[in-house]
């Protein structure tokens, strides 16, 4: 049998993934069997079992996955010369434009990893990997001049952080959950935390010294 290409490979293994995705979504981590993740992708399981050996490895497959994704996405936020407009693009993608089978998925993962310590520590391995990233990207951006953050960034990357899963769990659950009418509402929260632009913001005092020279 010839050599598979790399590329070729990788594009197997994202096609099990995908179909992971669709049934763990639609039919729940437990009732998703091995058999019907391979009816789903149109191969056998000796196929399926070369790249994932069990469900737990497809969970981490997708969790490794999305986590690349979203790092490469919010690294162009802190490049971008506009911090808040670039984070909007980013969360108009995962919190109004993603499809909600695939925030079902993570809801689903999470409620998982309250049983399975494997499935947990996965998902944490891939919170911290993200956290990380936010702080020094956030760390970067304040050297900088370009934010001067209310917080230490690595607390306003946790905050992000929560921002973010409230948002996805509810539209996860909620079929009647608008984004695009609270997102402005949570980028403005967002903008007063970590204050963009090249100056400080004033202090209480002198805003009022302000108000008494006007």
């Amino acid at each position: 049998m010839p050599k598979l290409k790399p590329e070729t490979l990788a594009q197997r293994r994202d096609h099990i993934l995908d179909a992971a995705e669709r049934c763990f979504a639609r039919n729940g981590f437990h009732s998703a069997s091995m058999q019907m993740i391979c009816r789903e992708a149109g191969v056998s399981a000796g196929a399926l079992y070369i790249y994932f050996p069990s469900k737990e490895a497809l969970i981490a497959g997708i969790c490794e996955r999305d986590r690349a994704e979203f790092l490469d996405r919010f690294s162009e936020v802190a490049s971008a010369d506009d911090f808040l407009a670039a984070l909007d693009k980013v969360a108009t993608h995962y919190f109004i434009e993603e499809e909600v089978e695939k925030l079902a998925l993570t809801v689903e993962t999470g409620a998982e990893a309250t049983r399975n310590g494997n499935v947990r520590e996965m998902m944490l391995e891939c919170d911290r990997a993200i956290g990380e990233s936010f702080s020094g990207h956030l760390e970067q951006l304040a050297r900088s001049g370009r934010i001067d953050p209310v917080l230490p960034p690595g607390d306003v990357a946790k905050l992000m952080q929560v921002l973010g899963d409230g948002l996805m769990w509810r539209r996860a659950i909620d079929p009647d959950f608008d984004a695009t009418t609270l997102l402005p509402a949570v980028l403005q929260l967002v903008g007063l935390v970590v204050r963009p632009g090249n100056s400080k913001a004033p202090s209480p005092d002198e805003e009022k010294a302000e108000e008494a020279s006007a």
